[in-house]
């Protein structure tokens, strides 16, 4: 596999990141992967939603020294430090899941742990449902999994996406979602100061800031929305499911934090975990989420 050399990164970001992490891009289809990358041993990728990237796993990745596992933190195309397309109508659930799949038949990895989380879930299970056998196990936080249940009715941020004009000056312009992301936590101060700024940092200017709502437009509102069918292979593949699984749930999470019960419903042999944080729970609770990941992936302290 070539690596390709990645971007530079402020230093207020590299402070915040384990030490010797590796970086690098990787070739998916037209545009390049930012990956970064720790350990050695069984391969465990984790994939973020939106709008953030890689950085979101970093606690995860301290609690995990010294366990024998390769960690790899890959940006989801158009967030992070990976290539961002200017045309929102390349963000489609099926185009993410083919570059994601991409990346993982590149890295050619052996029986991956694959960790999902947000957009993360569905892209990274769609890619999942083209390689059966690939994943030796799963790690589901606040993620969906599946097409909307009958009488669905998004939430008021994903109606706010929709609005003419308006959704595109808060999203474009004045940097929505990604300055209010301490707003869907269980411990607002858990999204503050440097860590906020981190977030922030890759979308900074308008033109690489079309992520965003093309990724929340990808939510279905309709019947016959094109992410529908691509979510009904996610579910089908969830169902079917046959290796060990784990679920970390922040309860807390006005947006998914009531969809844990459909989730253990799909998935009724996950060990689950419930915890009081927010949306995004890895700030909060990366112990809980270490452990679930030892847990899947077999490496467990005895």
């Amino acid at each position: 596999m070539e690596r390709l050399p990645a971007p530079e990164l402020p230093r207020f970001i590299l402070e915040q990141l384990p030490p010797g992490i590796e970086r690098y891009l990787v070739q998916v289809g037209v545009h390049r992967m930012h990956v970064m990358e720790a350990g050695a041993g069984r391969p465990v990728v984790m994939l973020h939603g939106n709008p953030t990237w890689g950085f979101l796993w970093r606690r995860v990745a301290t609690e995990l020294e010294g366990a024998p596992l390769r960690l790899i933190l890959p940006d989801l195309v158009g967030l992070g430090f990976s290539d961002k397309p200017r045309d929102p109508r390349e963000h489609r659930l099926d185009a993410h899941a083919r570059w994601f799949g991409s990346l993982l038949d590149t890295l050619a990895l052996d029986g991956p742990v694959i960790v999902l989380h947000d957009w993360g879930g569905p892209i990274g299970l769609r890619a999942l449902a083209e390689r059966p056998g690939l994943a030796s196990g799963l790690v589901l936080l606040n993620t969906v999994v599946g097409p909307p249940r009958p009488g669905f009715r998004p939430t008021a941020f994903h109606r706010f996406a929709r609005l003419p004009l308006v959704s595109d000056v808060a999203f474009r312009l004045l940097g929505f979602p990604q300055n209010a992301l301490h707003r869907v936590q269980g411990d607002p101060n858990s999204l503050r100061g440097d860590v906020a700024r981190a977030y922030r940092h890759p979308l900074r200017r308008v033109r690489d800031n079309v992520a965003p709502l093309a990724l929340s437009r990808m939510v279905p509102d309709r019947p016959g929305h094109p992410s529908l069918e691509p979510l009904a292979r996610c579910q089908a593949f969830v169902q079917a499911w046959p290796g060990p699984c784990a679920v970390v749930w922040g309860d807390r999470d006005p947006i998914l934090g009531r969809v844990r019960s459909h989730i253990e419903r799909l998935l009724p042999r996950a060990r689950v975990t419930p915890t009081e944080a927010g949306h995004f729970l890895q700030e909060e609770v990366p112990r809980e989420i270490a452990a679930a990941i030892r847990f899947v992936s077999g490496s467990a302290p005895s």
